[in-house]
């Protein structure tokens, strides 16, 4: 008896090629509705399923495959009991079936409707590649076109079976993962509670040499069928991209975005800046263009930023571009790169990696952390200034311009690693304190770093302070306004500090612990 293939394909890349070669091998081509089509215009013989069924496809095509002639045939053993069942109800095996599924997560990409996504749910589909997988050893299961040569051999050894089952395992719990993130909402809005189980639906989208260090194996992957700025920019000119610098280019986009959102009203503050290094931000600040912010931010740390990863919110022009001449970059980010910008980047830093910001689409609301034999997950930390409820708790109050800078600094010390503590003075970062394993330590970073343009600055904490001591040391250095979450036992303490000290104490009730 012929081999039988059924083949009912979504991508038909290499599909008419390879129908020909099992034919011209002896395989009888079994498929169905545009695989078909496409099979036989190509003049190839085939036959519809419905013809071995005996039942036409139902439903507007709902119901194609689910049949015993075709799930009998794929889940037989090739032992005498099976087979003789087979043969006593007139089914033949099915020997290999070559699926892949309905562009759900394509579907979804595009924006389609609801009644339309929901449509494009294979069922049929993932029967039978799970029904092929669970019989490996005696039907080829093929997903992919990149292993159809497989099928092509004279003889499929037991391990290459079984893995070319485990792939047909993956890709059906992939599939069924974009369709749980879709329904449950994730590229939209989070269930009210995590859910108890959570499956991670991760895809390769980026090789790169190593991790973090050399020896450490690394790539990328994109989260169900999410887009992201760092993740799908376009690398004008440069090198490729490393690990570290997508952990640091995703890191200066978010705070970079961030502040854009929020100061974009302000005279003078419409173009944002952040330098980053190691995931921290080392240099941030707002200005009326792209070149002056970027001078802002490379000033207010020109140690750190040396090596740093930097995104700008607005446009980069070949003004902006000369202007960082004398400084060695790994990364810069931005919405766009005027030609004449990119061309001098091209010439002056050929190892600069120059990145055109991606679109952001379907971006889960899920923090995912690892541990060791698991994961830490939460909700983003997303919360914005204006869903908050600032709160003078000190006699003097804050200026106008001192308002704008403890904003701006409230936003900068979200995105830094705790312990932190940010001052800032009239848009731009003059000292950071990050990754302090106590607050006066971070607050003593940021006092050193800032000098004497501490003068006049505001400070923010990401955290509540737990003693005055920062309090006394920020007034000793000129700091005139402090943000921080409140919610110590010694507030009344610290507010007491800074009425004493003539220091502004604004309360914001939400912290921004990162670790």
């Amino acid at each position: 008896m012929a081999r039988r293939a059924l083949i009912s394909v979504s991508d038909k890349t290499g599909v008419v090629e390879f129908a020909r070669q099992l034919a011209e091998r002896g395989w009888e081509i079994l498929s169905t509705g545009g695989t078909y089509q496409s099979i036989v215009e190509a003049g190839i013989a085939a036959r519809q399923v419905s013809d071995v069924t005996g039942f036409p496809e139902m439903l507007d095509g709902r119901v194609k495959t689910l049949h015993p002639a075709v799930h009998g045939g794929i889940l037989a053993r090739r032992e005498e009991g099976h087979l003789g069942q087979l043969a006593q109800h007139g089914i033949g095996t099915i020997d290999l079936v070559c699926v892949n599924l309905y562009p759900f997560r394509e579907t979804v990409a595009r924006g389609a409707a609801f009644p339309e996504v929901i449509e494009n749910i294979d069922i049929g589909g993932p029967a039978m590649i799970r029904s092929a997988a669970k019989n490996h050893a005696g039907v080829l299961v093929l997903v992919d076109p990149a292993d159809y040569p497989v099928a092509l051999q004279d003889e499929v050894s037991p391990a290459e079976r079984q893995r070319l089952a485990a792939k047909a395992y993956r890709h059906t719990s992939e599939y069924d993962a974009a369709i749980t993130a879709y329904l449950e909402g994730t590229s939209d809005e989070l269930p009210t509670a995590l859910p108890e189980q959570l499956t991670l639906n991760l895809t390769r989208a980026a090789q790169v040499r190593y991790g973090e260090n050399p020896h450490q194996p690394g790539a990328i992957y994109r989260l169900g069928a999410a887009q992201g700025p760092v993740l799908d920019a376009r690398l004008l000119s440069g090198k490729p991209m490393s690990f570290n610098n997508y952990a640091d280019a995703d890191a200066a986009w978010a705070l970079c975005q961030e502040l854009s959102e929020q100061e974009a009203a302000v005279p003078g503050h419409e173009v944002a800046c952040v330098a980053v290094k190691h995931a921290n931000p080392c240099g941030v600040a707002l200005a009326q263009s792209a070149r002056t912010a970027w001078e802002r931010a490379r000033d207010a740390d020109t140690l750190s930023v040396f090596g740093g990863v930097v995104a700008l919110s607005r446009p980069v022009d070949l003004e902006a571009a000369q202007a960082m001449r004398g400084t060695f970059l790994e990364v810069l980010i931005a919405p766009e790169v005027s030609p004449e910008a990119a061309a001098w980047f091209a010439e002056k830093k050929p190892d600069l990696r120059v990145l055109v910001a991606g679109p952001a689409a379907g971006i889960s609301r899920l923090d995912v952390r690892p541990l060791t034999g698991g994961f830490a997950v939460q909700e983003r930390d997303t919360r914005p200034w204006d869903d908050l409820c600032p709160e003078v708790v000190t006699t003097r109050e804050p200026t106008e311009q001192e308002w704008l800078d403890l904003r701006f600094a409230w936003a900068t010390v979200k995105h830094a690693r705790s312990n932190a503590v940010v001052l800032a003075r009239d848009g731009v970062t003059v000292g950071l304190g990050a990754g302090a394993v106590s607050r006066i330590w971070a607050a003593e970073r940021a006092v050193a770093n800032a000098g004497e343009r501490a003068q006049g600055s505001v400070l923010a904490s990401e955290a509540f302070f737990p003693f005055d001591d920062v309090v006394r040391l920020a007034a000793g250095v000129g700091v005139r306004a402090i943000l921080q979450p409140g919610g110590a036992k010694r507030d009344p303490e610290v507010i007491a500090a800074c009425n004493e000290l003539g220091v502004s104490m604004v309360f914001t009730g939400s912290r921004h612990f990162r670790h």
